[in-house]
């Protein structure tokens, strides 16, 4: 068979062994990691911006800086102190708060009564006309008149009528004025009209005739 071309190639191309590449990451003699060409081996630094900033945030991160730990636990003090004043000012409201509800609560409780009382103010003065006249000396309806003062007096009413004081123009309204003997100030003499009132408070000025010094 002819063959074409330069005999000694072909001699030489026919007498060349297969080349193997051994492409496995370990070898297997050693056992030591194998390395593709140009990339460093494990351990060995590495020239680049980018690890070299990794490096440097790791050791940044290692450091350990006492002079930033106790600021911040003084700030987390200062914090905490913050929190307990608050505290102390929201339970300094509340108190005052629900005094000032009981308070208003017996404010309006005692204004009730007093609405009531002053609502029954005239029919005790017609109960004191028909006494006066006679019309309530005896019977049921005398009865049912005290039972209504004493009633009344549980709520804390009491009467203006006496007569011998010194006039007092907090609670004695002054209708009429005559001398008197043997006085030295100014003295209830007659009380035309009953006053009343409710604790330290006057419903109603007894309406009087003072006796003043000749």
């Amino acid at each position: 068979m002819p063959h074409h071309g330069n005999e000694e190639e072909h001699n030489s191309s026919a007498n060349q062994e297969p080349v193997i590449r051994d492409n496995r990451k370990v070898d297997p003699v050693t056992g030591q990691a194998r390395h593709p060409e140009g990339e460093p081996p494990v351990g060995e630094p590495v020239d680049s911006d980018g690890d070299a900033l990794a490096q440097a945030e790791e050791i940044l991160n290692g450091i350990e800086v006492p002079a930033e730990e106790s600021v911040a636990q003084g700030a987390g003090q200062a914090e905490a102190a913050e929190l307990k004043n608050d505290l102390l000012r929201l339970q300094a409201e509340y108190v005052n708060y629900r005094k000032r509800v009981e308070r208003d609560r017996a404010v309006a409780g005692e204004m009730a009564v007093i609405g009531v009382l002053n609502s029954l103010l005239p029919v005790l003065d017609d109960v004191d006309a028909a006494r006066q006249h006679g019309d309530l000396t005896d019977g049921p309806f005398a009865a049912i008149a005290t039972k209504l003062e004493n009633a009344l007096k549980t709520y804390g009413l009491v009467r203006i009528d006496e007569t011998g004081v010194e006039f007092d123009p907090t609670i004695h309204e002054a209708l009429i004025q005559q001398p008197g003997e043997d006085i030295e100030v100014d003295t209830v003499s007659q009380v035309l009209r009953s006053g009343y009132k409710s604790g330290e408070r006057v419903l109603r000025a007894a309406q009087v005739i003072v006796a003043v010094p000749a």
